[in-house]
């Protein structure tokens, strides 16, 4: 398997480093390996020069279900962009165990499902449904960072 050779063939680029607003620290790492996992932190929506991307809003209002979706898989991007980075190489990963995906969601939406999706259609595409296949929650929240549609954490299995 050489997922980013997936990638490619699917026409996608990992994006850049996420680039922070000026005058915001954030302490702590975006990957974090202890073992054979790798822990991965919250990832918003980022466009391929690590600038955050838009649409902003909550999903259900001014964000579509089919936008949200497209979010969730470019916030997909930022994690393997960050793991490709950690790791060097995106086949160590061995197992997708745990997805948590967070959404922005205007008051009585109820699809959230359908906004993670963008997640781990992904993820399944280029790993397979033995690699990619995950335990997942999907949660809506009054409000994310940057007023951004979804924000995804994740765990992982690593080769070492």
């Amino acid at each position: 398997m050489n997922v980013e050779s997936k990638l490619q063939g699917l026409g996608l680029v990992l994006p850049e480093p996420v680039k922070v607003p000026p005058g915001l620290v954030l302490p702590f790492s975006w990957v974090r390996i202890s073992g054979n996992r790798a822990f991965i932190s919250g990832h918003v929506p980022i466009n391929t020069d690590g600038s955050i991307a838009g649409p902003f809003g909550k999903v259900g209002a001014e964000v579509t279900v089919d936008q949200g979706y497209q979010a969730a898989r470019m916030a997909a991007l930022g994690i393997l962009g960050n793991l490709k980075r950690a790791l060097g190489d995106l086949d160590r990963i061995a197992a997708w165990l745990r997805v948590f995906g967070m959404v922005n969601a205007a008051s009585g939406f109820t699809q959230l499902p359908s906004v993670i999706n963008g997640f781990s259609d992904l993820i399944i595409e280029l790993y397979g449904k033995e690699r990619g296949g995950h335990a997942r929650s999907a949660v809506g929240l009054a409000e994310l960072p940057f007023n951004c549609p979804v924000e995804i954490e994740a765990e992982v299995e690593i080769f070492i």
